[in-house]
């Protein structure tokens, strides 16, 4: 079910919440400093693709904490905000629901994506 899940996915909103965060690791990478951002959000952009049978959990310390908090001023509130919207569209149907729950599920990794871990 998580392979049909995921290719429906990809057409009906997942290829543009994957290049959010594609983009988003783009203008992180420009800079040095900015690389460890970057590379957190090409992860994330290749989980976008595919959330349909994976979980995520949260952990990390107070250096995960420092990190996620200059991510949610500079890009983590924007992403939120996207898939917060794209979900509530999403669950105005009975059938739409996984897919705006899959939002969902994303956009609280938006604002928190460092010490956060994605498993089956």
């Amino acid at each position: 079910m998580s392979i049909i899940g995921n290719i429906l996915w990809i057409i009906f909103g997942g290829l543009l919440s994957s290049l959010s965060w594609f983009i988003a690791g783009i203008f992180w990478s420009v800079t040095i400093i900015g690389i460890p951002y970057g590379r957190q959000c090409f992860k994330f952009a290749k989980l976008t693709l595919r959330p349909f049978g994976y979980k995520v959990t949260y952990g990390g310390g107070p250096i995960s904490f420092v990190v996620n908090v200059i991510w949610t001023i500079f890009f983590g509130i924007p992403l939120a905000i996207e898939h917060v919207v794209i979900g509530c569209l999403w669950c105005i149907t009975i059938v739409g629901i996984p897919f705006g729950l899959q939002f969902f599920k994303i956009a609280k990794l938006s604002l928190a994506p460092f010490g956060a871990k994605v498993g089956r």
